[in-house]
C-alpha cells in the first residue's frame, strides 16, 4: 500500500503481512536526520521493519532496490538494511 498513516506518521509504502515499511528518502529529508530517526524508532517499536532507499537509487537503479527488498523478504531476517547515514 502506498502512503499509509501509522501513528502520527505517513510512510511511503507499507505491507502489513510482512510488517514492512519502505521509505524513499529524497530532498524532503535533507536536514531531517533526527526527526527521521525518531520516526524510524517509533515504527520499529511497533514491530515493523523499515527499509530505506535514496530516491536517486529508486530512479536510476531500481533493479538493485528491488533485489534488496526481495532479498529481505526471502531471508526473513528481522534486521533491515543499514540505516542511512547523517547527511545522506
Amino acid at each position: 500500500m502506498r502512503q499509509k498513516p501509522i501513528g502520527n506518521y505517513i510512510v511511503d509504502f507499507y505491507c502489513s503481512r510482512l510488517k514492512l515499511v519502505i521509505e524513499i528518502d529524497g530532498e524532503s529529508h535533507d536536514g531531517r536526520f533526527d526527526s527521521d530517526m525518531e520516526r524510524q524508532r517509533f515504527l520499529e517499536s511497533m514491530g515493523l521493519t523499515v527499509l530505506r532507499f535514496n530516491d536517486m537509487d529508486v530512479k536510476k537503479d531500481i533493479g538493485n532496490v528491488l533485489m534488496a527488498i526481495e532479498g529481505w523478504v526471502k531471508t526473513g531476517e528481522t534486521t533491515p538494511l543499514p540505516p542511512f547515514s547523517k547527511g545522506e
